[in-house]
C-alpha cells in the first residue's frame, strides 16, 4: 500500500470549520474503487451537521476529519452553506448514498468488512449484501460490542480484519467513536479504504429503512430518521439550534462581508509567495489576495515543505483577503500537526482575522 500522504491538489473548501471536497457522487464512487483496487490509502470522513457541532468542542474528533483523504458533504446544511458562499459543492454526497452506489456498480466487487452496529446487524448486513451481489462483496463482520477503543483494537481483532482481505472497512460505532477507532488503527489495518458509516449497517441489514429519494432530495432525511429512530430527536434538535446560531452569527455576516469586500484586481495580481528555509522552520511570506485561482504556487510550495521535518510558518501580514479554498488548503496543512511539522499562522490583519473566525477556523491560530 502507498504510504499515507497529503494531497495538496485536492479541490477542497472550508465549510463551517471543516474541509469539504468539491466532488459529486460519481466522483466519490470512482475515488473509492480506484483506492480499493490500486491499494492506495483512502480514509473517508462524512461530515454532517452533527460533525460540525461536535468538532467545535472536540479537537481530536475535528482532527480526524482534517486527517482524512476524502471529506464528503454528508449533510444538506453543509451544502446550503456552500451554496450561500458560492462554492462549487452542489450536491450532498452521503455515506449511505455512496454505499448504495458502490453496491450498484457493475464492475468487479469491492470486498468489505463490517465492524460494529447493533447485535446481529453486521451479520444480517453481510448476508444481504452477498445475496444481492453487484459492486460489493462482504468478506467478514464483527459486532464489536461496547468496549473502549483499546478493547476494540486488540491484535486478534485487527488480525481478523486483515486476514479477511477486505479492501474497505466500514465502521459503525457512533461518529466520535468510529472516527477515533479508525485513527487508532489506520496504521495497522491493511484495507486501503476506511470509513465510519454509522447507519449503513442498519440500512444494509434491513432493520432501519432509509428515506425515499424524494425526501432525501428536499433535505428532509433527518425527519425520516427521527420517524424511524425516535432516539435521534434530541440530537437533531440540539444540532439544529446550534446551526441556527452559526447561521446568524457567522455565515450570514460572512456572506454580506464577502459581497461588500471583494478583492481588488490589484490585490489579486499581487498574490505571491516567497519561501525562506532555515534549519528548524520553513517560512512562507504571502502578499495580496488569495483565492482558488491563485493557489497553484502555494500548493506546490506546501507540498514540498511538508516532506521535510521543519515547522511551517505562514506570515500573512501583507495578505488582504483569503477565500474558502485558501482556508481549505490551510486545514490540509494543519492536518500534518500529528507529524514533526507544526503549522504557525501569524501576522493577520483585522479583516482577514474576521474571515478566519467566520469560517470557523480560528482554532488554527492558537
Amino acid at each position: 500500500m502507498e504510504s499515507a500522504s497529503v494531497d495538496f491538489e485536492r479541490k477542497v473548501f472550508c465549510v463551517l470549520g471543516l474541509p469539504i471536497d468539491a466532488i459529486d457522487m460519481h466522483g466519490a464512487v470512482q475515488r473509492v474503487r480506484h483506492a480499493a483496487f490500486s491499494n492506495t490509502r483512502c480514509f473517508i470522513s462524512t461530515p454532517n451537521l452533527n460533525f460540525v457541532v461536535a468538532a467545535r468542542t472536540d479537537a481530536a474528533f475535528r482532527d480526524s476529519v482534517l486527517h482524512s483523504d476524502l471529506s464528503l458533504a454528508d449533510g444538506m446544511p453543509l451544502v446550503w452553506v456552500a451554496r450561500l458562499l458560492g462554492l462549487p459543492i452542489r450536491e450532498r454526497v452521503s455515506g449511505a448514498g455512496l454505499f448504495e452506489q458502490l453496491q450498484q456498480h457493475a464492475g468487479p466487487p469491492v470486498s468489505i468488512y463490517f465492524f460494529g452496529g447493533p447485535e446481529g446487524a453486521a451479520e444480517a448486513a453481510a448476508k444481504r449484501v452477498n445475496q444481492r451481489g453487484g459492486g460489493l462483496r462482504c468478506v467478514g463482520f464483527d459486532a464489536a460490542g461496547f468496549g473502549s477503543i483499546e478493547e476494540m483494537s486488540s491484535p486478534d481483532c485487527i488480525e481478523r480484519i486483515n486476514r479477511s482481505g477486505a479492501q474497505f472497512v466500514i465502521a459503525a460505532l457512533g461518529a466520535k467513536k468510529g472516527q477515533a477507532w479508525i485513527e487508532h488503527n489506520r496504521a495497522s489495518l491493511t484495507a486501503p479504504v476506511l470509513c465510519h458509516l454509522g447507519a449503513v449497517v442498519n440500512f444494509a441489514a434491513g432493520t432501519v429503512r432509509r428515506a425515499p429519494q424524494w425526501v432525501q432530495a428536499i433535505g428532509a432525511e433527518w425527519l425520516w430518521r427521527i420517524k424511524e429512530e425516535r432516539s435521534l430527536a434530541s440530537r437533531y434538535w440540539a444540532d439544529g439550534v446550534a446551526f441556527a446560531g452559526m447561521l446568524f452569527r457567522q455565515v450570514l455576516p460572512l456572506v454580506v462581508s464577502l459581497r461588500l469586500n471583494r478583492p481588488t484586481a490589484s490585490d489579486l495580481a499581487r498574490a505571491q509567495v516567497s519561501v525562506a528555509e532555515a534549519t528548524s522552520q520553513t517560512t512562507f511570506e504571502l502578499t495580496g489576495a488569495w483565492v482558488y485561482s491563485k493557489l497553484a504556487p502555494l500548493r506546490v510550495a506546501l507540498s514540498l515543505a511538508s516532506k521535510g521535518q521543519s515547522k511551517i510558518v505562514l506570515d500573512l501580514k501583507h495578505v488582504t483577503h483569503v477565500d474558502s479554498a485558501f482556508l481549505g488548503l490551510l486545514l490540509l496543512t494543519h492536518g500534518l500537526m500529528d507529524r514533526p511539522q507544526r503549522l504557525i499562522v501569524r501576522g493577520l490583519a483585522g479583516d482577514v482575522t474576521d474571515i478566519f473566525d467566520r469560517h470557523g477556523v480560528g482554532y488554527i491560530l492558537i
